[in-house]
């Protein structure tokens, strides 16, 4: 028996609602750590921010999504959409978490949980608090951290199964 048909043995054995609650723990984690983040930003940062090496920390909100595209449009229409992709990052993860491997669950848990507390974030007042800052790269916070790392989790973990499917098919 190959490693992924062990793997997929394995995965099935469990029980899909224990994955799909272990994902989404993982994701409310993500976005707890986030907003409790930008709430202390709110709160604890001072005017000018301060430098931390690397990366400085440093209050901003932005009203847009990724990179303030469409920071122009109204706070509704921003909202909806963000919430319209968020819903379907969330059935996305129900569907695949039952069968996916564990760094798939790992890639699903970081971008439902920037997700959701970019939005939770962005319902309030319209933006997002942002409070990490670089100097080459737009100011971002840890949500949209967890958003690009489980993207390229996602990525990694698809080329992985390709390969896993091309050897399986190569042997047959």
């Amino acid at each position: 028996m190959s490693a992924t048909e062990t793997a997929t043995v394995r995965h099935q054995g469990r029980r899909p609602a224990a994955r799909r609650a272990v994902v989404l723990a993982a994701a409310a984690a993500v976005a707890t750590v986030d907003l409790s983040l930008k709430a202390w930003a709110q709160s604890g940062l001072p005017a000018g921010g301060f430098e931390a090496g690397p990366v400085d920390l440093r209050l901003a909100h932005n009203p847009g999504v990724a990179f303030s595209l469409a920071a122009g449009a109204p706070a509704a229409a921003v909202i909806a959409g963000t919430a319209l992709v968020t819903v379907g990052v969330a059935a996305l993860v129900w569907a695949g978490a039952p069968t996916a491997t564990r760094l798939r669950r790992a890639a699903f848990a970081a971008v439902l949980g920037g997700a959701v507390a970019n939005l939770t974030d962005r319902a309030g007042d319209g933006t997002v608090t942002d409070y990490l800052h670089s100097g080459w790269w737009p100011t971002f916070n840890l949500a949209d951290t967890a958003i690009v790392t489980g993207a390229i989790l996602l990525v990694l973990s698809s080329m992985g199964a390709s390969r896993a499917a091309g050897k399986h098919q190569a042997g047959r």
